[in-house]
């Protein structure tokens, strides 16, 4: 499984930032109303980035368990460590283009609708959003972190379950 790259990341920010700045403008130049940015946004991309810290922490705690060679210690499965990091990397690439997203539209309303208190609370809520989500993008960093393999545990160059790398 290969690691996330920041620069990917940073780019599929930068792409969607750029592209909902162009569309809300165009948008806009054609007369139409301007969606609007949900509240919900920023909270259910807190609520993920909480999920996996929560995951990160339980997963960390375990790993540590298992280094020290604690009698109580529960054996992690490598498949769940596998399907978590799946997980914290799909949601930071999808979490890099949302925050892309609001980011912006957020300065396309900050921009040129700061007249409207309607538009201010919008603009609000959509870097609302993009903090949220660099909080997402983080923290799947770090469960990624979390999850690598040591140098030399790899079973002889070989993956999780003695398959290929």
């Amino acid at each position: 499984m290969n690691e996330l790259r920041i620069g990917t990341l940073v780019g599929l920010f930068a792409a969607a930032f750029g592209l909902a700045w162009a569309a809300a403008g165009l948008w806009e130049s054609w007369d139409n109303t301007l969606p609007a940015v949900p509240l919900f946004a920023p909270v259910i991309l807190a609520l993920i980035a909480a999920a996996l810290l929560a995951t990160a922490l339980s997963l960390r705690s375990r790993l540590r368990a298992q280094r020290e060679r604690r009698p109580d210690a529960r054996p992690l499965d490598r498949l769940s460590a596998a399907r978590a990091v799946v997980f914290g990397q799909a949601s930071a690439l999808v979490s890099a283009l949302v925050a892309g997203g609001y980011g912006g539209f957020g300065l396309f309303l900050l921009l040129e609708r700061m007249d409207v208190p309607a538009r201010r609370d919008q603009a609000l809520y959509a870097g609302l959003a993009v903090v949220a989500g660099i909080a997402v993008v983080a923290v799947a960093l770090y469960l990624e972190r979390v999850c690598r393999l040591p140098d030399g545990d790899d079973e002889n160059g070989r993956g999780p379950m003695g398959s290929p790398v």
